[in-house]
């Protein structure tokens, strides 16, 4: 079983692409549809009563669903953004082929382009601040935001540095094989702790915008 998933700017699209989906046979237990806003969580009524529609956004509910850990970041974004996010499970690469294009004609961006997407509203940012290490952005960008993306998976967020320090070692190590003899530790490093300042910052956001009930 695959997971395929497609990114929507808006709810209208994401139901319109359930329906497409719905009459061209795919069970409704086959398709997920997640949701949230970037003020408030909520169930949202999906096209097909039928339909799961999930809320919690959750890193570990998102493995559960089948996407990919070095994925949940942008999936995330995106829901922050009070976009929707589909997913529809196939049973090979062929079904997965099909529900792909499907999705694609109903206007969703595949998860290449909203990782892109995502990297583009950083980069200035990141960028200014890169600069006043006395390094090119340009030159490291690549390797600063793989550093920065592998903060982001699941199992490296919310731990001290040193809970961590192995796992980025590993990575890092495996990005040197992929390039040798280019310089990628520097960036690589960088990025990963800017990586790790960015989800301290948006965990700080949703605290304050989701203060726990008291009564």
């Amino acid at each position: 079983m695959q997971s395929v998933t497609g990114v929507f700017l808006s709810q209208k699209q994401a139901e319109q692409a359930i329906r497409k989906l719905r009459a061209g046979g795919l069970p409704a237990a086959k398709i997920t549809r997640l949701t949230l806003g970037m003020l408030s969580a909520a169930v949202l009524p999906p096209a097909d009563p039928a339909v799961e529609t999930v809320a919690d956004g959750s890193p570990k509910e998102f493995v559960t669903l089948g996407l990919a850990e070095d994925e949940i970041f942008v999936y995330e974004d995106a829901l922050r953004r009070g976009q929707s996010v589909v997913i529809a499970l196939a049973e090979d690469d062929v079904a997965a082929a099909a529900l792909r294009k499907s999705l694609q004609a109903e206007g969703a961006q595949a998860i290449d382009a909203a990782r892109e997407q995502w990297r583009i509203g950083l980069r200035s940012a990141e960028q200014e601040h890169y600069l006043k290490s006395g390094r090119q952005f340009g030159d490291d960008e690549k390797f600063y935001f793989l550093g920065f993306e592998s903060a982001l998976r699941a199992r490296n967020r919310c731990k001290e540095f040193d809970q961590v320090a192995s796992e980025m070692a590993s990575a890092l190590e495996e990005m040197q094989g992929q390039y040798p003899g280019v310089a990628v530790e520097e960036p690589f490093a960088r990025g990963y702790q800017r990586g790790r300042e960015y989800y301290q910052r948006l965990c700080d956001e949703s605290n304050a915008a989701w203060p726990p009930r008291t009564d």
